[in-house]
């Protein structure tokens, strides 16, 4: 399975809370980027976020000055931080369920950021598709065959069939834990 670290953006920009928002606008023009990681005051300190739509919702919506207002103002902090080994479907399932579309990766330090284009440019997914919670699926098809065998019989061709379903997911479940390594 892919990670956070083999598809992420190392090369960050980050920007001081105490800037203005007019310089993050300038920062984020420059560069071509639709959000910037604020930097920590210190070791112990959460990341920070601004995005573009901070921007214009909180600024550009309500017509302040964004040469007088302050990014710590108007950024997301602390934001939702991914570590580097985190599978690319689980940093998926993050952004869906949080509804996010970039993340910074951090380990002790930030490392990198991941967003919604680099798991669609970058990443496997699609060449590579993984069940999730396969185990789940596993779990579900064993209560299902005892049912089944229960109600029809140990012997019955529903409850072979029952189980060889069971059988098959565990096959794929192991398949992939295969391919993953």
């Amino acid at each position: 399975m892919m990670q956070a670290k083999d598809i992420m953006t190392a090369d960050v920009i980050t920007i001081s809370g105490s800037a203005t928002v007019a310089d993050a606008v300038k920062l984020m023009k420059e560069k071509g980027l639709r959000a910037l990681i604020v930097d920590r005051r210190s070791e112990e300190d959460p990341y920070g976020m601004v995005t573009e739509t901070d921007i214009v919702y909180k600024v550009a919506a309500y017509g302040h000055d964004p040469k007088e207002l302050r990014v710590f103002e108007i950024m997301t902090k602390p934001c939702i931080v991914v570590t580097p080994d985190l599978g690319v479907e689980y940093v998926a399932r993050l952004f869906a369920n949080t509804k996010i579309r970039r993340a910074p990766v951090v380990q002790g330090r930030l490392l990198g950021v991941i967003s919604i284009s680099d798991i669609l440019c970058k990443s496997d997914f699609v060449e590579k598709p993984k069940r999730l919670f396969i185990e789940d699926e596993i779990d579900v098809a064993r209560q299902e065959a005892r049912q089944v065998c229960a109600e029809q019989g140990a012997t019955s061709p529903a409850c072979a069939a029952a189980w060889d379903a069971v059988e098959e997911l565990q096959a794929t479940a192991s398949h992939q834990k295969t391919a993953d390594k």
